[in-house]
C-alpha cells in the first residue's frame, strides 16, 4: 500500500530466572543505569551461579517505583524490566516496562483480567503501521480505558481484559516509547519476531501462574503481516524450550483484525470497494473505474512474476509503485476516510489519521506525570508519536509488506493453531473483499472444506440485526463486521462478543453468540 506522509497500515494501515537478589532499578535514564551507583544485572548469564536463580513468580511483589529486571540464560541478550503502575484501570493489576535487548528497548503495557486473572487466557496485542504504537489500540479500541481529551482516561466497559490478561506492545524498536540507545532498529517482520518470541518466553517462564495458559496473538492492519510471523516464531521456539526441559508456550490462536496479510489479493480488491456497491455506493467516477478494471490483470501478472514466483527487489518495487499509483492513487483525491469510506476524513490524514482523538492521546502521553507513572525512560525527550516514519520507511525500503504471509497462516493451521480473520466492511485500506479472497485462495489441507462453507450470519446487534457474516472450517474463521471500519472496536463496540466467544469456543456462530 502507498504511504502519504507515511500513512501507516495500522490505523490506516521466565526456568525464566532472576537472581535471588534480583536487582530493582530506579526509574532513571539509560546512562544513569550504567553508572556505578546502581546495581545492574551483568550482561552475560555465565557470570552467575545458576544455582542462585529461581523464577520471580509473583507479579504482586513488583514495585511501583522501581523496575525489576528479569532474565534467563537461554536468551542472554534479552531481559524484561517491569514495574507495577496505577494506570488506566484501578480494578485490576497493571504493569508497564521494557524488553531490553542490550541497547535496544521495547515498551509494553500489561493488564490483568477483570474476571479471573488466575485462570483467564493471555493475549498479546500489537498495532500495525509498520511503525504505529499499540497505545492507539489501547486507548482507541480494546484497552481498559479510553481518552476523550488530554486531561485523563475514562473506564472502558468492553475492554478485552474483561475476560483476558492482555499485553499491548510498542514494537518494533523505535515505535511509541520503544527506543534504541545507538539508533539500531529492525526493518523486517522476521527480525522483529525473534525479539517478540523471546519476550513471550521470558514472561511466561518468570510469572509461572500464567504457564500453560492459552495464549492468543492478535493485531490489526500491518498486524496481518506481523502476527502470523510472530506466532510461527513462538511455535518454532517451543522446540528449543522442550529440548532445554522448559515449558512450551500454549499458543492457541491467532487473531487478525482488518489485516494486510496478502498484498496480491488486497491490491485488486480496492476496485471493488470504490467502484461497486459491495460496501457503500460507488465512490469513483465511471471513467476512473474503467481504467482501474483494465489495469488489474496487468498488475496481477506483474506482481506474480516479480514479487511472488521470484522476488526481485527492483522489479517488485517497480510493480508495486505502478499498481499502487493506478489502483490506489485515485482514492486519495476523494477526501474520504480510508479507514471508513462511509465518511470523510476528519482533521487530516497526515496529522491525526482522520481521527482527532489521536491528537488527544499524543498530548496525554506527553504529560510528564503520565510518563513518570508509566516508567518511560527520561532519556526520551521527543514528543510521543502515534506512528514512526523512520520505522515505516525502513520496512518499506526492504519491501517487507510485499512478502505474502499466508504461508505462515497455513503452517499454523496445519499445526492446529486456530486463526480468526475479522474485518469491518467499511474499511478500504485493508478491506474485507481482499481478506476473504486470500483466505479462500490459501493452500492448506482445509482449503476445500473452508471454501465449501457458505457465509452465514453471526450475532445480533442492539437493534436485532445481524452483526456480520462468517465462514469457518478446520480452525480457520473469517468474519465480517458490518458498518465497522478499520478500527473495528472503535465503531462497533459489540465486537467484544466476537472475541470473548472466540476465546472460549474458538469459532463464531449465531448459536454461541
Amino acid at each position: 500500500m502507498a504511504w502519504v506522509q507515511f500513512i501507516p497500515w495500522f490505523i490506516l494501515r521466565l526456568s525464566l530466572l532472576v537472581s535471588a537478589f534480583a536487582s530493582q532499578l530506579p526509574l532513571v535514564n539509560s546512562a544513569a543505569r550504567r553508572g556505578n551507583n546502581v546495581i545492574l544485572k551483568p550482561n552475560s548469564w555465565e557470570q552467575y551461579d545458576e544455582g542462585l536463580f529461581t523464577p520471580f513468580g509473583n507479579l504482586n511483589l513488583l514495585s511501583e517505583t522501581h523496575f525489576t529486571v528479569l532474565g534467563h540464560h537461554l536468551f542472554p541478550h534479552h531481559n524484561i524490566r517491569i514495574k507495577k503502575t496505577s494506570f488506566c484501570d484501578d480494578t485490576v493489576q497493571a504493569y508497564t516496562g521494557y524488553i531490553d535487548i542490550q541497547a535496544r528497548h521495547i515498551f509494553f503495557y500489561f493488564f490483568e483480567s477483570r474476571n479471573d486473572p488466575d485462570t483467564d487466557d493471555v493475549v498479546f496485542w500489537t498495532n500495525g503501521g509498520p511503525g504505529c504504537s499499540s497505545s492507539m489500540g489501547l486507548f482507541m479500541e480494546l484497552g481498559p480505558c479510553r481518552i476523550a481529551d488530554a486531561n485523563g482516561t475514562s473506564w472502558h466497559p468492553e475492554s478485552w481484559n474483561t475476560n483476558a490478561n492482555i499485553f499491548f506492545v510498542d514494537q518494533p524498536i523505535g515505535v511509541g516509547f520503544s527506543y534504541a540507545e545507538f539508533g539500531e532498529t529492525v526493518s523486517t517482520t522476521e527480525d522483529a519476531a525473534k525479539d517478540m518470541a523471546a519476550f513471550v518466553f521470558l514472561f511466561f517462564e518468570h510469572f509461572h501462574k500464567f504457564k500453560g495458559r492459552s495464549f492468543h496473538m492478535a493485531g490489526e492492519s500491518y498486524g496481518g503481516r506481523y502476527i502470523p510471523v510472530f506466532a510461527a516464531e513462538v511455535y518454532d521456539q517451543n522446540i528449543k524450550l522442550v529440548d532445554a526441559g522448559l515449558t512450551p508456550i500454549n499458543l492457541t490462536s491467532v487473531m487478525i483484525g482488518n489485516g494486510i496479510t496478502d498484498f496480491y489479493h488486497q491490491m485488486s480488491s480496492v476496485f471493488d470497494m470504490v467502484c461497486t456497491s459491495v460496501s457503500v455506493p460507488p465512490i469513483m467516477d465511471i471513467a476512473t473505474c474503467v481504467r482501474m478494471k483494465q489495469i488489474i490483470p496487468r498488475c496481477q501478472k506483474w506482481m506474480t512474476t516479480s514479487c511472488i514466483n521470484h522476488f526481485d527487489q527492483i522489479d517488485c518495487a517497480a510493480a508495486m509503485d505502478f499498481c499502487e499509483g493506478q489502483l490506489e492513487g485515485p482514492f486519495w483525491s476523494t477526501g474520504m476516510n480510508p479507514y471508513d469510506i462511509s465518511r470523510e476524513c476528519d482533521g487530516g490524514l497526515g496529522q491525526n489519521l482522520c481521527y482527532p482523538v489521536t491528537s488527544y492521546i499524543r498530548s496525554y502521553l506527553d504529560r510528564p506525570d503520565v510518563r513518570e507513572t508509566l516508567g518511560v525512560d527520561p532519556s526520551l525527550t521527543t514528543n510521543f508519536s502515534s506512528c514512526s516514519n523512520t520505522v515505516g520507511y525502513a520496512f518499506n525500503d526492504r519491501l517487507d509488506g510485499y512478502h505474502s504471509t499466508q504461508h505462515y497462516v497455513a503452517a499454523l493451521l496445519e499445526r492446529e493453531v486456530r486463526v480468526l480473520i475479522y474485518v469491518g466492511t467499511y474499511d478500504w485500506i485493508c478491506n474485507f473483499i481482499g481478506n476473504e479472497r486470500w483466505t479462500l485462495a490459501m493452500e492448506w489441507s482445509g482449503k476445500e472444506e473452508f471454501a465449501n462453507q457458505e457465509l452465514k450470519p453471526w450475532g445480533t446487534g442492539d437493534d436485532g440485526s445481524r452483526i456480520g457474516l462468517t465462514r469457518s472450517a478446520k480452525g480457520l474463521t473469517f468474519a465480517t463486521v458490518e458498518g465497522a471500519g478499520h478500527m473495528v472496536r472503535l465503531l462497533r463496540a459489540r465486537i467484544h462478543a466476537l472475541n470473548d466467544r472466540y476465546f472460549r469456543s474458538h469459532t463464531i456462530s449465531r448459536r454461541n453468540l
